[in-house]
Parts: C-alpha cells; structure tokens; sequence
C-alpha cells in the first residue's frame, strides 16, 4: 500500500483517500441510522443500546467535522485557513470560558487573549515564525496576562482564575494553531502536499479514539479513572493505539515519512490525543458538565465544539514538535 500510494498523483492520492474515507464514514454512519430504527421490547436493553448508538454517532459525527478539516486545508488558500482555524479556536475558547464562571478583574485579560493573543498567535504561524511561535503562548502570555489581572486589583481567587483562563489559552488557541501550522512546514521532496499531514493527523486520532470506545463498550474492563471516565481502560487505549499506529503505517504513502517513521507518528499523535481526551474529561468533571455545553442547551453559541476537537488539540503541538525534530526542520 505503501508504494502504490507513493507512485500515485496528489490528484489521485485525492481522489483515492476521498472514496477510502468518506466511503467508510457513509457506511458507518449508514449502519448506525438502520440500527437506531429498530425497535425492541425490552425497555431497559432498548435505552442501554440506544445510548451505545448515540455514542458512537456523535464519534462518528465528530469524524465528519475533523475530516472536512483536512478538505478545507486542502482546498483553501493560505489565508482562508488561517483564519478559519482562528475562528475556531476563537468560538472553542468563547465555549471553554463561558462554562468557566469568570469575575470583573478578569475582563481585561479576556480582552487581551480574544483580540491580541489569538490573532498574534495565528499571524506568527501565517508569516512562519515558528521559534516565537512555540514559546509565545507558555512563556510571554502565561507572564503578561496575571500582571493584567493583578492590575485589576481583584485578588480573590486569583490563582485559580488565572490557571483556568491559561488552559483555555494552551487548548483552544496554542494547541489549536498547531494545525494549520503542519500546512507549512518545508519536507524536502514533499511537493507542497503538506494537507495530507493534517489528514494523516486527524484519521489517525480519530481512529484510536473510535477503537478505544468500541472496545471500551463491548469489551468492557476496570477503568484507569473511574471518577473520570468510566470507559478509559488500558485494554482499550492500547487497542485504540494499536489502530491508529497500524493505519499510520498504511497511511505512510501521502506522507514524507517511511512506515517505521509513520507509525511512530501516528503513536505519537494517538498518545496525545487520547490522553489529552481524558485531561479535558477531568475538566468536565470539575466544571460538573457531561460535555461542552449546557445539558443539550447551545449556551455558548459553539454547540459543544470542545467535545469535537479536544483530543485534536492536544494531539497537534505534540505531533508538530515531534516531526520538527526529528526531521530538523
């Protein structure tokens, strides 16, 4: 698969992966919708499937949303993508602090983040700065943004509310801007095709994350967290990471790496991923919510996009860093 892969056109490595993916996905999602119809007499097994098929299609459904990413990469001018990610990474922030109650001293540092740390961090990627890039976020704004706050003169809480608007600032706008940033990253030989990493990333999550579910709901073992997730178990993270490295080795073809580097990768990006997934569980917990929005109420205008692209964030700086690195980029 490799080689036929390579030998192809960026025009037919498209077309091919377009069929593959989206061929899969239909089907997938086909199977679900004729599962939801069917009815069954016993009540209690109708609910316990029911709530099976709704979780796996809103994985489904959040395969969708990130494969359409890959599209948009590719499609897209360098622009149109830059600003795209940004506004995702704004309304995924806007969703992130909306759950977080947040005080009066905070606004200034909230003005701050939405209208000059997000479009700095976005214009450092379009004009490939990419040493300030990395360290812009977790060194300059992690110092600026509590001296706002201090200057606030609102002392209560202050730790805590400080740490909260700096995770919403590392997931949704540091972690985030690590997409587009694979779309410009120079692979000698490579031809400008770097949207297949962005595909490559995200199928590879996407699987993991799906094969971890699945084994975790018909397979079930003790969870790892069980205050956390009751479906995070080793035996189905490590079937999850078997699924992504295994379809990043087949992958390697539309990438600049070989098999053993794909399937490094892919572990990489699956690790990150799914392990990112939990962390944003954890903070699920704590804000004493089952996903990012308000018990099925579109509070933050988002629609529970955290819930879409949390383990995507994660994964992203991760997989960025790591290739940068090895290939000496």
């Amino acid at each position: 698969m490799y080689q036929a892969l390579k030998n192809l056109s960026p025009t037919q490595q498209v077309g091919a992966l377009f069929v593959l993916v989206f061929g899969l996905l239909l089907l997938a999602t086909s199977i679900t919708f004729l599962l939801s119809m069917r009815e069954m007499d016993d009540s209690a097994q109708a609910q316990s499937r029911k709530k099976a098929l709704n979780d796996v299609q809103a994985l489904l459904g959040t395969s969708w949303t990130l494969i359409f990413v890959f599209w948009i990469a590719w499609l897209a001018s360098d622009i149109t993508r830059l600003v795209l990610f940004a506004l995702g990474s704004f309304f995924a922030l806007r969703e992130f602090l909306t759950l977080s109650p947040t005080r009066q001293g905070d606004h200034r540092s909230l003005v701050l983040t939405f209208f000059a740390v997000l479009p700095f961090q976005y214009w450092l990627v379009g004009t490939e700065q990419f040493s300030l890039f990395t360290v812009f976020i977790p060194v300059y704004v992690f110092l600026t943004l509590p001296v706002a706050s201090a200057l606030a003169n609102d002392p209560q809480r202050f730790l805590e509310r400080n740490a909260k608007l700096q995770w919403g600032i590392m997931v949704c706008v540091y972690g985030m801007s690590h997409v587009p940033a694979l779309l410009l990253l120079k692979f000698p030989h490579y031809d400008q095709k770097n949207a297949f990493l962005v595909f490559f990333l995200v199928l590879v999550v996407q699987t993991c994350m799906l094969t971890q579910h699945l084994v975790a709901r018909y397979s079930p073992s003790p969870p790892a967290a069980d205050n956390i997730s009751h479906s995070f178990n080793w035996n189905s993270w490590s079937w999850g990471m078997a699924a992504g490295s295994l379809l990043g080795a087949l992958l390697a073809g539309v990438t600049p790496f070989v098999p053993g580097q794909a399937f490094a990768m892919a572990f990489i990006a699956c690790a990150a991923g799914s392990l990112g997934h939990l962390v944003m569980k954890a903070l699920k917990r704590d804000r004493g919510i089952p996903i990012w929005r308000d018990q099925g109420k579109g509070v933050t205008g988002a629609g529970g996009m955290l819930d879409r692209i949390d383990s995507l964030c994660f994964a992203a700086p991760v997989f960025f860093h790591s290739m940068r690195w090895y290939f000496d980029l």
